[in-house]
């Protein structure tokens, strides 16, 4: 789903918008109605355009899964970049994508956590993690750089989001800039090993204000029943509010970017 960032001071959440084909369907006016999901039977490559019979990484035939930079394990792990080995997919993507400014963060979702984005990803990122709160703390030159202090400062924190807690309740602030300078205190040897290592100019400390998300959420679940189009291709129920990527309906969750890719029918009732 699109998403927009709402003025979290003034309670405007974020505003959603799911693409139906070529067009966009606002999702936030539909919350309290019940919508009805109907899974075509049919996937089709969101890199490509050819129909597969399995999605991989989030709509991508198996072919392109296997050779796209974009689906390679260094996005996931950045740290173990190898374009410097030659070795990288597509040398060009990579340059575009990845040689560009990136942002460590503190984010608020299920609790307090570390993660990585490109600049152009703030703030789609924090929100498409259902964050509450997010905090820039550094900025580098490469997603290389990025995943060496993600590493780092992971040994004290969380790199994930718990998903299912994320889904069940609005996270309780922290002060996301007294964890900030804790985190920097404790990780102070390691990071003047990676500006040694990298050049002090590639890697800024940052003094950024936090920001505050507000999610279009009627009524959370009390227990979270994740559905799958694979198991079941017709999804029913109420909508009852919408965070991160996850549709919450009345009868479970349903997690959008997870199938990128499928031909569904969407209908109100």
């Amino acid at each position: 789903m699109q998403t927009t960032l709402g003025d979290a001071s003034k309670n405007q959440p974020v505003q959603y918008q799911l693409p139906i084909g070529g067009d966009l369907l606002p999702m936030n006016e539909r919350i309290g109605q019940t919508i009805k999901l109907s899974y075509q039977n049919e996937i089709h490559c969101v890199a490509c355009g050819r129909k597969t019979k399995k999605s991989f990484a989030q709509g991508h035939c198996y072919p392109c899964f296997r050779a796209l930079a974009s689906c390679d394990m260094c996005i996931m792990k950045p740290e173990t970049c190898h374009y410097a080995a030659g070795t990288c997919r597509e040398p060009q993507w990579g340059e575009i994508n990845c040689f560009i400014p990136h942002y460590v963060y503190l984010a608020n979702s299920s609790g307090i956590k570390v993660g990585i984005t490109r600049g152009t990803q703030i703030p789609t990122r924090w929100m498409d993690q259902g964050a509450a709160q997010a905090l820039p703390i550094f900025q580098v030159s490469n997603r290389l750089q990025s995943g060496l202090l993600e590493i780092t400062i992971k040994q004290h924190v969380s790199d994930r989001t718990d998903w299912r807690k994320m889904l069940k309740s609005d996270a309780e602030p922290l002060d996301l800039k007294v964890i900030r300078d804790d985190l920097i205190d404790q990780c102070s040897a390691e990071i003047a090993t990676i500006k040694d290592e990298q050049g002090n100019d590639a890697i800024q400390e940052l003094d950024e204000q936090v920001v505050e998300i507000y999610y279009p959420v009627a009524e959370y679940p009390e227990k979270v029943k994740s559905l799958n189009f694979d198991k079941q291709p017709e999804i029913e129920g109420t909508l009852q509010g919408i965070k991160g990527q996850y549709l919450i309906l009345d009868t479970g969750v349903l997690n959008i970017r997870k199938f990128t890719g499928y031909n569904i029918q969407v209908d109100f009732i």
